[in-house]
This record gives structure tokens, sequence and C-alpha cells, in this order.
């Protein structure tokens, strides 16, 4: 986490959420506080991809799942997609 920045504003330092966690952070999140984009880390791996090349398709069902562990205001006003209240 030291060394990561947000790949699109590149601003650092991050926020982590971690939701299941064993040796590793096998599921939790990556937020950007300032642009508010947010990055799924699933089965150990954080997915720090630009927004052309996330999926709605499998990122949604994700913050649907942790969304009562994420800031509501990552749920509702974050990037690239947010859950509509």
């Amino acid at each position: 986490m030291e060394i990561l920045a947000c790949p699109i504003d590149k601003y650092h330092p991050l926020d982590l959420y971690i939701f299941k966690e064993e040796e590793e952070i096998v599921e939790g999140s990556i937020v950007c506080p300032k642009c508010l984009r947010w990055y799924p880390i699933r089965d150990e791996i954080p997915e720090m991809l630009p927004d052309e090349l996330r999926k709605e398709s499998e990122d949604l069902p994700f913050l649907k799942k942790w969304k009562d562990s994420l800031p509501e205001k990552v749920v509702c006003e974050g990037k690239p997609f947010r859950l509509r209240q």
C-alpha cells in the first residue's frame, strides 16, 4: 500500500478496506479518496485497471456484496460504477 497510487489521477496514499483476510487479503477494496475510484481485491489480487478495461457486470455484484463495508460516499458516488439509492 505504501507504493500504490491511483492509476487515474496518481493520488497517494490510497485507502484500504479489508473484507476477508486469511494469510493475505482475500477480498477488499482500494479507494482513491481524491477521485472516489474504487478497485476490488479479489482472490488476493488487487484489480487496479483503468475505467475502460473494467467490467460493470463483474464490479457491480462485488460492490453490492460489500456495500455495507465501504463508506456510503464510495457506494453512492464512486467511480466508475456506483449503486443507486
